[in-house]
């Protein structure tokens, strides 16, 4: 039983807290309020999807939590560590350390193995040449292509390449994993086939955040954020899934 506790309170650590968050662009003549006043908390271990129209804010939503951009005012919170103000070097160690990142275009490096674009996060993050290699293998492993470990992405297809990035995101250990339109490029059942894993990744306790135009594959989450003209219209926990 106190196991259980345990894992309860683990559950409900806020890993994103953000408080009246809002976000505009200068456009020369006007300023476009893109962000209007955000509220959204996402605890440890939540598989949570962010849905929302073309220009409903998701994708600058999204750039706020990956630290690629900065809010104009009000909280944002990482792991209980406060975003705001950083240098771009603090920036860079902020994502490196916390957070995982995965595209819709994958974003590998075409002239590197997929185990030195797994390997890549950690030679940043100065690990020895051997550990990377073993460290790449296992995670490489752990998404079903270690024997496709020396080949280049332009030999892989696009499940392929998408397995390599989310073993690239995985290998620093992150808190947060964020992945961006991750089934845009690819088939029906490739995405069957990626949202399992991620299932997979998000049972091992795992925090993930989706960002996606598609009802199917928010359903495969467990909690669904819609955006709409730069608010939050719903945030529910939903029935996930389960592929």
């Amino acid at each position: 039983m106190d196991l259980l506790i345990c894992k309860i309170q683990t559950m409900s650590h806020p890993i994103l807290k953000i408080e009246d968050v809002n976000k505009s662009y200068d456009t020369g003549k006007s300023k476009l309020h893109v962000l209007k006043g955000i509220n959204l908390n996402i605890n440890q271990g939540e598989f949570v999807s962010i849905m929302g129209s073309s220009g409903s804010g998701k994708s600058t939503l999204l750039n706020i939590i990956g630290i690629l951009d900065e809010a104009d005012n009000g909280i944002y919170e990482l792991d209980g560590f406060p975003i705001k103000h950083l240098t771009e070097v603090k920036a860079a160690e902020y994502r490196s350390r916390f957070i995982g990142f995965i595209f819709q275009s994958f974003n590998l490096i075409n002239y590197k193995t997929a185990l030195e674009n797994v390997a890549l996060p950690l030679y940043y993050q100065n690990v020895s040449r051997k550990e990377r290699t073993k460290k790449a293998l296992e995670y490489l492993e752990k998404v079903g292509l270690r024997e496709w470990a020396e080949h280049l992405p332009s030999e892989l297809s696009g499940g392929q390449k998408q397995r390599v990035a989310i073993a690239r995101a995985l290998i620093s250990d992150p808190k947060l994993i964020l992945a961006d339109e991750p089934t845009g490029a690819l088939d029906s059942k490739t995405t069957h086939d990626i949202m399992k894993l991620l299932q997979e990744i998000n049972n091992e306790g795992k925090t993930i955040v989706v960002v996606t135009h598609e009802p199917d594959v928010a359903a495969q989450t467990k909690r669904n954020v819609v955006l709409k003209d730069g608010r939050i219209e719903s945030d529910e926990l939903i029935k996930q899934i389960v592929l």
